[in-house]
């Protein structure tokens, strides 16, 4: 397991559907640039920071999605026992009230093949009553390798066709 930039091309076009913010395609490549690729800060952390590559304006009770730039690639035989979780961070969800739109970002192993190259998303929404603002660079969220099981009479056979909610 490890993680990567998506291509710029993905990136460019996770940022158009979006539009986390107003940008001009010289920013989109500024800010490409500028993705850093999530690191653990200490040595028993459990989750790797994740980082908004754009600054973020949430006023209260907006929702914002935003391309990370980040990919979670998975080898062949972690496929079938390996997920990643997102979550915010402590700081943001108690100190901010910002939440994951989705509680829990769950990554298939296989989202990476998708057609947006695996961008990881984050949905975020603002809870509180205040403005809040994040930089570019600013830790928002953790993402977490997790093993998880299948059952013996499992006979899923489909692959991947899209991106976030290809799955039906």
């Amino acid at each position: 397991m490890r993680f990567e930039r998506v291509k710029l091309e993905a990136f460019k076009n996770d940022m158009a559907m979006y539009r986390p913010i107003n940008f001009m395609s010289g920013d989109v490549e500024k800010a490409y640039e500028g993705i850093k690729i999530p690191v653990r800060k200490t040595k028993y952390s459990a989750g790797y920071d994740v980082c908004t590559p754009v600054d973020v304006v949430l006023p209260s009770g907006q929702r914002r999605v935003i391309p990370t730039g980040i990919k979670a690639v998975f080898n062949e035989d972690e496929m079938e026992s390996w997920h990643l979780q997102m979550y915010v961070r402590s700081s943001v969800g108690i100190k901010d009230g910002v939440v994951l739109t989705n509680g829990t970002g769950v990554i298939d192993p296989d989202y990476f093949m998708g057609e947006n190259d695996g961008d990881m998303m984050l949905a975020l929404l603002n809870t509180s009553d205040k403005l809040v603002k994040y930089k570019a660079g600013d830790r928002i969220c953790q993402a977490v390798f997790v093993l998880h099981g299948i059952t013996s009479d499992d006979n899923a056979s489909g692959d991947r066709t899209g991106g976030i909610g290809s799955t039906n």
